[in-house]
């Protein structure tokens, strides 16, 4: 498939974060946010940022289709369009919501472009900044117009982000027990496009998620293996963003080393030692 100019679509996404985004940072009415679901809030930045993107994005690559966070959460079966042959571009319009709606500056606007399940492009774009990372499949990966280095393996205590609660697959949430106190880990910043950034820029050694809704992740997955890094599904199986509804959460790290090391703490008895091959 012909890629769209990355920097289009790029400057598309921060024309929109500007407009239905900025302004409303810190500045929502009561009756601009709910819950969609029991913890989970929206806000009409969020929608409105999705409305605007929508048929722009599909303008750039015609005959493509948009799987944006809120119109799934309305028609849950949009996602499984993913499993088929089809060029899609998967939407998160404000990743980290609940920090937005509360005034925090931790989130991010992200979009990926796929081709069924293979990752062709992505942007991770800060509105508070007007910064971008963007990453090309085989192109490598670059944040505010300068690439970003290749990850280069850790020198120090295992340092990332475990972030597997309650709400996450329940199997992954009790095999995460025997990671902890055996890493350094950081507080969440309840943003998985930051998480992302901060890894793919060497900050963070891995990053580790319960869920695996693909605009929250297929973005970041991309940036991070386009810095050198691997992604996987929670138990090491390829990522794939259809999967969705049956994958145990989705790991990734700066390296192979600890992607293994993550893994095989997760699953003792299906080691690397014992043939677990790179996703």
């Amino acid at each position: 498939m012909k890629v769209p100019d990355v920097d289009v679509v790029a400057t598309l996404i921060a024309e929109v974060a500007a407009t239905e985004i900025q302004p409303r940072f810190r500045n929502l009415a009561t009756h601009e946010r709910r819950e969609k679901a029991p913890g989970d809030i929206v806000t009409i930045a969020d929608e409105r940022a999705e409305a605007a993107l929508t048929p722009r994005l599909i303008d750039l690559a015609p005959g493509s289709i948009v799987i944006g966070e809120e119109a799934a959460a309305k028609d849950p079966e949009l996602v499984r369009r993913l499993s088929r042959d089809q060029v899609a571009w998967i939407v998160d319009p404000v990743d980290g919501t609940a920090n937005f709606a509360s005034g925090k500056a931790d989130f991010c606007s992200m979009v990926a472009l796929v081709k069924g399940d293979e990752l062709v492009a992505s942007w991770i774009h800060l509105p508070n900044t007007g910064q971008t990372a963007i990453a090309e499949h085989g192109g490598g990966a670059r944040f505010d117009g300068k690439a970003i280095p290749k990850l280069r393996p850790h020198d120090r205590q295992l340092t990332g982000v475990l972030g597997v609660g309650k709400r996450s697959n329940p199997a992954l949430f009790e095999r995460t027990r025997a990671v902890h106190g055996r890493v350094r880990q950081v507080g969440t910043l309840r943003c998985a496009g930051l998480e992302y950034l901060r890894l793919a820029q060497g900050e963070l050694d891995f990053v580790l998620f319960g869920r695996a809704w693909p605009w929250d992740h297929a973005p970041g997955i991309l940036l991070v293996a386009e810095a050198g890094g691997v992604g996987s599904h929670g138990d090491g199986s390829p990522y794939r963003p259809s999967e969705t509804l049956t994958a145990p959460g989705v790991l990734s790290a700066r390296s192979l080393q600890v992607w293994r090391w993550i893994l095989d703490r997760l699953y003792p008895d299906h080691s690397s030692e014992q043939g677990r091959e790179h996703p």
